[in-house]
């Protein structure tokens, strides 16, 4: 037992000294442990000596191999993904992934990719070389006295004087990037940017600039391109392609009702009111429509409209007699339909004024109920209800103005007007005029 134990220990300990394979770009793979790397410079410790690769020079670093000799003398070649002492886990070149048990195991190799050692001692020796000649050229320098130049990391000896190995050459700047003399002299001269190309860069190209190539962009789309129209200048444009319009109001209306006369208490009674009137009617909410055709190719629309109004509820009291009196209160509305006309000002303009009238017929219905109390057969005082309706019918004009402006494809507005009807029966006492103030909404098309 304790001679397995010991067997797996060397294995794995032979497994953690890990050696890595370098891939040089010319061909060569060079096996070692890897010392120490920088940006530039890879030291490697081989089994022929130390060397120092430039990493320029590197095209890859393999991922270490192994050869696992197992007992019956087969083998297994892979990379190693993972181990304990009891089993090890090993990925091949096909890609298959192999658990093997650490007792099958006889040893295990670090693989050398199929190169022979011969050739891995060559390269070796003849970077060993080349590092030797470079030591002496530094050392016969110091000697004769000339400048000592220094190996850089990367490979490249600079001087101490640059401008001495450079030729004093300024750098050469084509396309935003920096070409050296010995560029310019062995690679074909690089093809110059396009405007387009310089811009989408962000580099200068011959006297333009970004922001010069960008502000000529911009013209030059402005140009060919028209911009793009809100929706309500598109609309605005395109007023004089409309003949039929709709809209729908709603506003409030300052409504002065006063009913004299002789007065129907239902069937109680009829109470003549001699020269005193009862305001029944105050503010109402006028809801309309309008579906209107241009005349032609004028200004001028034509069409029906039609209104409601619904006339607020009002209360009142007011005595007959010393013994009587009328409590009641009153509510109703107002159906008007016609034609209506609007005159457009200044149509195509953002903003459009235009003047309004319509002619109509009215129809008034007013509702008041309450109480008649009046003293009963024994004097006391009792309270009889009553209900009855109060109506006026006739026609009615309006005049007025009013502004709407496009909101994408709606437009919206405001309307004021001044209305004219007369009021019959027991209304004749009421206001003639009235004005009506609406907000709206329409459509042309």
């Amino acid at each position: 037992m304790k001679k397995s134990v010991f067997a797996v220990c060397l294995l794995l300990a032979s497994v953690a000294i890990q050696a890595e394979t370098i891939k040089m770009r010319t061909g060569e793979l060079i096996s070692g442990s890897i010392l120490s790397q920088t940006e530039y410079t890879l030291n490697l410790a081989t089994s022929y000596g130390n060397i120092t690769l430039n990493q320029r020079e590197i095209e890859q670093i393999l991922p270490d191999k192994h050869r696992l000799i197992l007992k019956g003398g087969s083998q297994l070649v892979g990379v190693i993904l993972d181990l304990d002492e009891f089993n090890l886990k090993l990925q091949t070149d096909d890609g298959t992934v192999v658990n093997v048990d650490m007792p099958q195991i006889v040893s295990i190799e670090v693989y050398d990719y199929d190169q022979g050692k011969k050739a891995q001692q060559e390269f070796v020796q003849q970077n060993q070389a080349q590092q030797q000649a470079a030591q002496a050229a530094q050392q016969q320098a110091a000697q004769t006295g000339a400048a000592p130049k220094v190996q850089a990391a990367g490979g490249l000896t600079f001087d101490s004087d640059i401008n001495q190995v450079f030729g004093a050459q300024n750098a050469t700047i084509v396309n935003g990037e920096v070409v050296t003399p010995s560029a310019a002299v062995e690679q074909p001269a690089p093809r110059l940017l396009s405007d387009e190309e310089a811009f989408i860069k962000g580099v200068k190209t011959g006297e333009i600039s970004q922001q010069e190539y960008a502000a000529a962009a911009k013209a030059e789309l402005a140009s060919k391109k028209p911009a793009a129209q809100e929706p309500a200048k598109k609309m605005v444009s395109q007023e004089k392609n409309f003949n039929k319009y709709f809209t729908v109001e709603a506003g409030a209306m300052a409504l002065d009702l006063q009913a004299g006369g002789t007065l129907k208490l239902g069937d109680l009674a009829s109470v003549n009111m001699g020269d005193q009137t009862l305001d029944v009617g105050g503010t109402s909410v006028v809801i309309s429509s309008k579906f209107l055709w241009r005349l032609k190719e004028s200004n001028l629309w034509l069409g029906p409209m039609l209104g409601f109004a619904s006339i607020a509820n009002n209360d009142y009291h007011f005595d007959l007699s010393p013994q009587d009196s009328v409590s009641a209160s009153s509510s109703g509305n107002i159906l008007t339909f016609g034609a209506a006309a609007n005159y457009y000002l200044n149509p195509a303009s953002r903003f459009s004024f235009y003047l309004t009238a319509n002619a109509a017929y009215e129809i008034l219905t007013l509702n008041y109920r309450g109480d008649l109390t009046t003293p009963d057969t024994q004097g006391k005082p009792q309270n009889l209800p009553f209900r009855d309706t109060l109506s006026s019918s006739g026609f009615s004009g309006s005049v007025g103005a009013g502004v709407e402006t496009w909101v994408d494809d709606v437009m919206i507005g405001l309307e004021v007007r001044q209305v004219f009807a007369p009021r019959s029966d027991e209304l004749k006492e009421s206001a003639a005029s009235n004005t009506v103030f609406q907000a709206k909404l329409s459509w042309k098309f």
